[in-house]
């Protein structure tokens, strides 16, 4: 069964009623229905289409974390489609974004319009008691990437990074379970980590997309302009500015690591195998001399699947920086 046909048996006449009743159920806190079932699965195969990198490291969860993350992971995913496939430049993109907004104030106050992902994420959101400002402040970040834009201070480029990646961090300990409200402040760091990753790689393809998320006071201070991150390769002055730049992501990765332990052991293995992964994406882009502008850097499945491994037998570490001199 295809996504779309899913999507058209949650709308189909035949479930109407049965699809009122599922979100009064919800709201009156009953667990369990055939259409959250469905829901969950919907999300599940969202998840294992398009996750990538995530999915797996949702593998070595227990089975009803693992569907929350699939639930949490299949509503973030749905935003950002909104935001890549129907930014045309006619403002589709901003409308579907707004009713999806509203949307969601609709399910978190029990009465969800009909869509395949609400039955399950209501759950996830409820049994996990995760705060509902956490999604909202994601749209947020997915409604800013609309419009070209230039970020001038490292200020701008935190918020936008704690908008679009430091809720996930935080929704996603809420489901592994924390103790403290360290485990709070180092999720967000955390976040930053990734989201600092993610602008590194894609430094190339989002100037194209007129959006430059290296703050300007760094590209001046490096002499480096918007033309050059979109040449083919790097230039010396590039190469230091990313050496700087990755520099601040180490740091982030360094001040969150002990979240880790902060957590549930159910979910150690979990989230030291997100960490493992994209701190390792962060070296690869070091051992390629920053040359991210001839090629997207990605790690060998091998590589996965050994930071994988040690993750579940508890022996992964952050992996040290490699040192590019100029």
């Amino acid at each position: 069964m295809t996504l779309k046909s899913d999507f058209n048996g949650f709308l189909s006449p035949q479930s109407g009623w049965a699809w009122y009743l599922e979100t009064r159920m919800l709201a009156l806190g009953f667990r369990s229905s055939p259409l959250l079932a469905q829901s969950y699965a919907h999300c599940e195969k969202v998840a294992r289409h398009r996750a990538r990198n995530f999915y797996y490291a949702f593998l070595l969860l227990p089975r009803r974390k693992r569907a929350a993350m699939c639930a949490v992971y299949a509503f973030m995913r749905y935003c950002d489609d909104l935001s890549d496939d129907l930014n045309d430049g006619t403002g589709a993109a901003a409308k579907a974004i707004d009713q999806w907004e509203q949307h969601l104030r609709e399910a978190l106050g029990g009465n969800a319009p009909a869509h395949p992902i609400w039955p399950a994420f209501i759950e996830t959101v409820e049994r996990y008691q995760i705060p509902h400002e956490y999604f909202f402040d994601m749209i947020r970040g997915v409604r800013s990437d609309l419009e070209p834009r230039r970020i001038l201070r490292f200020e701008e480029l935190y918020d936008y990074c704690y908008r679009v990646a430091s809720v996930v961090g935080l929704t996603v300990i809420h489901i592994l379970g924390f103790q403290g409200t360290l485990a709070l402040e180092l999720a967000e760091k955390c976040g930053i980590a990734f989201q600092l990753t993610n602008i590194l790689r894609d430094v190339r393809e989002d100037a194209e997309n007129q959006r430059i998320y290296l703050p300007e006071e760094d590209l001046v201070r490096f002499g480096v302009t918007g033309e050059d991150l979109c040449a083919g390769r790097p230039s010396d002055s590039f190469r230091a500015l990313m050496r700087y730049e990755s520099a601040r992501a180490w740091r982030y990765y360094r001040e969150s690591f002990g979240l880790v332990n902060l957590t549930a052991r159910s979910g150690r293995a979990c989230l030291s195998a997100l960490i493992g992964i994209y701190s390792n994406l962060l070296r690869a882009i070091e051992l390629a001399n920053f040359d991210v502008l001839s090629r997207r850097i990605r790690l060998s499945s091998a590589l996965k699947v050994w930071i994988l491994l040690k993750s579940l037998l508890g022996l992964q570490r952050l992996p040290a920086p490699h040192r590019v001199h100029a």
